[in-house]
Protein backbone atom coordinates (compact mmCIF):
# COMPACT_ATOMS: atom_id res chain seq x y z
CA UNK A 1 0.00 0.00 0.00
CA UNK A 2 2.67 2.42 0.91
CA UNK A 3 4.69 1.51 -2.14
CA UNK A 4 1.56 2.16 -4.57
CA UNK A 5 1.35 5.45 -2.45
CA UNK A 6 4.33 6.55 -3.12
CA UNK A 7 4.16 5.80 -6.77
CA UNK A 8 0.99 7.60 -7.15
CA UNK A 9 2.74 10.79 -5.24
CA UNK A 10 5.68 10.37 -7.61
CA UNK A 11 3.33 10.72 -10.84
CA UNK A 12 1.33 13.83 -9.38
CA UNK A 13 2.05 17.40 -11.35
CA UNK A 14 4.80 19.33 -9.55
CA UNK A 15 2.25 21.72 -7.92
CA UNK A 16 0.86 19.23 -6.06
CA UNK A 17 3.36 18.00 -4.69
CA UNK A 18 4.69 19.43 -0.74
CA UNK A 19 6.91 22.59 -1.28
CA UNK A 20 10.50 21.87 -0.36
CA UNK A 21 10.79 22.44 3.63
CA UNK A 22 14.74 21.96 4.30
CA UNK A 23 13.83 21.84 8.17
CA UNK A 24 11.05 19.25 7.57
CA UNK A 25 13.34 17.57 5.72
CA UNK A 26 15.99 17.23 8.40
CA UNK A 27 13.02 16.11 10.67
CA UNK A 28 12.08 12.96 9.22
CA UNK A 29 12.20 9.60 11.10
CA UNK A 30 11.67 7.36 8.34
CA UNK A 31 12.50 6.68 4.69
CA UNK A 32 8.84 6.20 3.94
CA UNK A 33 8.11 10.15 5.54
CA UNK A 34 11.76 11.54 3.67
CA UNK A 35 10.96 10.22 0.35
CA UNK A 36 8.37 12.52 -0.72
CA UNK A 37 10.20 15.87 0.97
CA UNK A 38 13.43 14.42 -1.28
CA UNK A 39 10.95 14.39 -4.18
CA UNK A 40 10.10 17.78 -3.70
CA UNK A 41 14.01 19.10 -3.72
CA UNK A 42 13.83 17.94 -6.51
CA UNK A 43 10.92 19.00 -8.68
CA UNK A 44 12.92 20.48 -11.88
CA UNK A 45 12.75 17.85 -14.75
CA UNK A 46 16.73 18.99 -15.37
CA UNK A 47 17.92 18.50 -11.66
CA UNK A 48 16.56 15.12 -12.32
CA UNK A 49 17.93 14.29 -15.35
CA UNK A 50 21.13 15.14 -13.88
CA UNK A 51 20.35 12.63 -10.95
CA UNK A 52 19.43 9.70 -13.57
CA UNK A 53 22.62 10.09 -15.46
CA UNK A 54 25.01 10.78 -12.36
CA UNK A 55 23.58 7.85 -10.78
CA UNK A 56 24.21 5.46 -14.12
CA UNK A 57 27.48 6.81 -14.26
CA UNK A 58 28.60 5.88 -11.10
CA UNK A 59 26.79 2.89 -11.48
CA UNK A 60 28.69 2.01 -14.56
CA UNK A 61 32.26 2.91 -12.46
CA UNK A 62 31.17 0.57 -10.21
CA UNK A 63 31.03 -2.45 -12.29
CA UNK A 64 34.39 -1.25 -14.02
CA UNK A 65 36.02 -1.38 -10.62
CA UNK A 66 34.54 -4.90 -10.05
CA UNK A 67 35.65 -6.02 -13.90
CA UNK A 68 39.14 -4.42 -13.86
CA UNK A 69 40.42 -4.42 -9.99
CA UNK A 70 41.22 -0.59 -10.74
CA UNK A 71 40.76 1.50 -7.28
CA UNK A 72 40.46 4.92 -9.20
CA UNK A 73 36.89 4.00 -10.74
CA UNK A 74 35.53 4.22 -6.51
CA UNK A 75 36.38 7.82 -6.47
CA UNK A 76 35.99 8.31 -10.10
CA UNK A 77 31.96 6.65 -9.60
CA UNK A 78 31.94 9.09 -6.48
CA UNK A 79 32.50 11.99 -8.24
CA UNK A 80 29.92 11.52 -11.28
CA UNK A 81 27.47 10.33 -9.14
CA UNK A 82 27.73 13.84 -6.55
CA UNK A 83 28.86 16.33 -9.07
CA UNK A 84 25.81 16.06 -12.02
CA UNK A 85 23.22 15.92 -8.75
CA UNK A 86 25.26 18.79 -7.22
CA UNK A 87 25.19 20.74 -10.78
CA UNK A 88 21.11 20.14 -11.15
CA UNK A 89 20.55 21.56 -7.34
CA UNK A 90 22.63 24.59 -7.71
CA UNK A 91 21.82 25.77 -11.63
CA UNK A 92 18.14 24.27 -11.81
CA UNK A 93 16.88 23.43 -8.67
CA UNK A 94 19.00 26.35 -6.49
CA UNK A 95 18.30 24.75 -3.57
CA UNK A 96 21.41 22.74 -1.33
CA UNK A 97 21.08 18.69 -1.67
CA UNK A 98 19.67 16.68 0.65
CA UNK A 99 22.55 14.81 0.79
CA UNK A 100 23.90 17.36 3.17
CA UNK A 101 20.81 17.26 5.38
CA UNK A 102 20.34 13.35 5.67
CA UNK A 103 23.19 11.59 3.84
CA UNK A 104 22.02 8.01 4.10
CA UNK A 105 18.05 8.29 3.58
CA UNK A 106 19.61 10.62 0.47
CA UNK A 107 21.40 7.88 -0.97
CA UNK A 108 18.94 5.51 -0.98
CA UNK A 109 16.19 8.23 -2.40
CA UNK A 110 18.46 8.92 -5.18
CA UNK A 111 18.78 4.85 -6.23
CA UNK A 112 14.61 4.85 -5.64
CA UNK A 113 14.17 7.57 -8.09
CA UNK A 114 17.02 6.19 -10.65
CA UNK A 115 14.69 2.89 -10.73
CA UNK A 116 11.40 4.55 -10.51
CA UNK A 117 12.33 7.16 -13.39
CA UNK A 118 13.76 3.78 -15.61
CA UNK A 119 10.98 1.90 -14.96
CA UNK A 120 8.52 4.68 -16.05
CA UNK A 121 6.64 5.28 -12.76
CA UNK A 122 8.29 8.94 -12.35
CA UNK A 123 8.07 11.58 -14.98
CA UNK A 124 11.42 13.22 -15.55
Amino acid sequence: MRARHQANHARAAPSSRPAPDPMRLAQCKTFAEFYPHYLAEHRNPLCRRLHVIGSTLALSCLFFLLFTGNPWWLPTGVVCGYAFAWVGHYFFEHNRPASFKRPFYSLMADWVMWWQTLSGRLTL
